[in-house]
């Protein structure tokens, strides 16, 4: 069976990478740092906040890039809110907005006011006139239990768009073949999902480097601009800064990528690759 880097078009040695940027609509700053990182710097894509209050400030400035929905059912903020677009009781926790965990969204979240909210979300996207090219799950509530994950499943299968799943071999640690079920239905996932906890994003970027696997890699950052409004909402405000300056800043950086011989490509080529079959 070929590899999806032979589908694409190239080798089965090939290292593919999609550096994607994550909350897009969150706030100005992420708006700001997001674009300028696609438009400026090592940055492929990115994924839209549709429930955010600047999500409708993204949608003004979005001039063709690669962006997907960054389907979204918590907020985690303790002084910035933002909740469901639909009428969705079990999604609120009692204090204006989603709820702050994962866990919670999974003890108290009805799955049909879950399915509707997350249609709505891609729909809305879709008005905004965004060319989604993806899905993803913010804080991956989507995609460690398989309840939830059928949604994702579903929302890929009918809007024809790819999907952000980790590896194979986390199958045993989900406890479900999510990567099985996708590949089933014809749904595409990068090989490979790099990701750092709670450092930014440069210990995950040289981790990646180090250690390039043949296939395509996913990975993603946080970036933002720094303004009193980010520091002011986000406690993690200083990695997302840094992450800013190192997709679009970072001369070593760029100079590591380009040595490691990555191609850098979009979600929309896996979309396209998804919709024809």
């Amino acid at each position: 069976m070929s590899t999806l880097a032979e589908r694409l078009g190239y080798s089965a040695d090939d290292r593919l990478l999609i550096v994607n940027c994550d909350d897009l609509g969150m706030c100005h700053s992420s708006n700001e740092g997001v674009y300028d990182s696609l438009r400026n710097g090592l940055a492929t894509s990115a994924t839209l906040m549709v429930p955010c209050p600047w999500a409708r400030e993204a949608a003004s400035h979005y001039r063709g890039e690669d962006v997907g929905v960054h389907l979204t059912l918590n907020a985690e903020w303790e002084l910035y809110r933002w909740g469901p677009i639909t009428v969705a009781p079990s999604l609120l926790d009692g204090d204006g907005g989603f709820p702050r965990t994962v866990v919670d969204v999974w003890d108290h979240a009805d799955l049909d006011e879950t399915r509707r909210e997350l249609r709505a979300q891609v729909e809305r996207a879709i008005l905004w006139g965004f060319d989604v090219t993806h899905l993803d799950s913010h804080m991956g509530t989507l995609q460690m239990r398989p309840e939830f994950f059928d949604i994702y499943l579903d929302l890929a299968i009918d809007f024809g768009l790819p999907i952000r799943l980790s590896g194979w071999s986390t199958q045993e640690l989900t406890g479900f073949p999510h990567r099985q079920l996708a590949e089933d239905e014809g749904v595409i996932a990068p090989d490979h999902l790099i990701f750092s906890t709670g450092m930014g994003a440069r210990p995950a970027f040289e981790r990646l480097i180090q250690d390039l696997r043949p296939g395509v890699t996913e990975i993603f950052a946080h970036p933002a601009t720094d303004h009193s409004e980010l520091r002011s909402l986000a406690p993690d405000w200083a990695t997302r800064v840094e992450d800013h300056f190192l997709l679009t800043g970072d001369t070593e950086l760029r100079a590591m990528v380009e040595r490691s011989g990555a191609v850098l490509i979009g979600w929309r080529e896996l979309r396209d690759l998804q919709r024809a079959g």
